[in-house]
């Protein structure tokens, strides 16, 4: 079984149609109580930082059958999130890894436990940062269902139905995006008009709650079509004009705190994993390294916007030769740089 949090893999569970792939966020092998690790707790909003945690709750196997009867239920891992800020606008966010996606179904199972000032629990889906994104939530203390937008932290229109969201029960909540097109759904039945909005064309996804409201999450999945960053084509490209390129690797700084991330290479199946420490060094204040080993010469100089701004760390890696010296190493590098930055003109050209 895939793990969620720490010591947990994350990873690609299976190819499930042409084109289309598959995550399942499992919780398991954490102790009650334990935090998560390898995803981000972040806040939209005032107040203090969320808190996190894993606990058991008594879950169903599935939705309740025809005939009225109860589901089954089975002890089972789920997140919540436990602190108690009664700050009216804090919205703690739980941010599922840093991946991000364009077309996709996310889904989640969710149960609204407690909360005095607050009782919702919801969605945040194609987030920028924690002042641009989407929400699809549900709202026990208000008896709704809505979906809204936040814009360079100004929060849009409210849409969607009044319902009776029934506390300490489990629900399904599932949202699709096709390009602009948005649907939005609540145990299995689609609960709001197709929405059209165009604000955001990928994101991050994650949990989001409010104030002191006590939600519970668990089952979460997401089905979604795989995006070629901007940056991995361009990448693609000067290799085919240096092909006798031994290395080429693209860095940024990502997360909260900002690690050294790769973002770009030749070697794909590495996307994703930290860089070395001295990136900080190259991205925020411009030094070029030059290393050697054995017969491979590297070159790491920082990759900048049309402003000179850097933006980035590129890895040159080449075979070594008879006179090589730092310098011409470096002389051999710049080009490659330049042809990179010539498609370059802003971060968002890394996604």
């Amino acid at each position: 079984m895939h793990r969620l949090f720490a010591g947990i893999c994350l990873g690609l569970a299976s190819l499930i149609a042409a084109g289309a792939a598959e995550r399942n966020f499992e919780l398991g092998g954490l102790p009650p109580g334990a935090p998560p690790t390898n995803f981000v707790s972040t806040l939209a909003g005032e107040g203090k930082p969320g808190k996190w945690q894993v606990i058991d709750d008594e879950v169903p196997f599935g939705l309740a059958p025809l005939d009225g009867s109860q589901p089954a239920m089975a002890k089972k891992s789920v997140i919540t999130q436990v602190a108690k800020d009664f700050t009216d606008e804090h919205f703690p966010i739980l941010l599922l890894g840093s991946e991000t996606y364009g077309d996709f179904t996310f889904s989640t199972r969710f149960k609204i436990a407690g909360g005095v000032i607050e009782q919702m629990a919801g969605i945040v889906f194609r987030l920028q940062d924690e002042k641009n994104y989407y929400v699809l939530r549900a709202s026990a203390g208000g008896n709704n269902f809505r979906f809204y937008k936040v814009v360079n932290g100004e929060r849009g229109k409210l849409i969607g139905p009044e319902m009776a969201i029934t506390k300490d029960a489990w629900h399904e909540l599932k949202v699709e995006c096709d390009h602009t097109q948005i649907k939005c759904f609540l145990d299995g039945a689609q609960a709001i008009p197709t929405l059209n909005d165009n604000s955001f064309s990928l994101g991050r996804i994650g949990f989001i709650t409010k104030s002191d409201a006590r939600s519970h999450f668990t089952d979460a999945r997401v089905v979604y079509t795989p995006h070629e960053p901007f940056i991995q084509g361009i990448v693609r490209d000067v290799l085919m004009k240096y092909p006798k390129l031994v290395g080429l690797k693209v860095f940024m700084l990502t997360g909260t705190p900002p690690q050294p991330k790769l973002v770009a290479g030749n070697n794909e199946t590495e996307i994703g994993r930290p860089g070395e420490t001295n990136l900080f060094d190259v991205i925020l204040n411009g030094k070029v390294y030059y290393g050697k080993e054995g017969e491979i010469v590297s070159v790491v100089m920082p990759l900048r916007d049309r402003n000179g701004e850097a933006l980035a760390a590129v890895r040159i890696q080449t075979k070594t030769f008879k006179g090589q010296t730092e310098e011409n190493a470096i002389t051999r590098a710049v080009p490659i740089v330049k042809r990179l930055q010539e498609k370059i003109t802003t971060a968002d050209d890394f996604k």
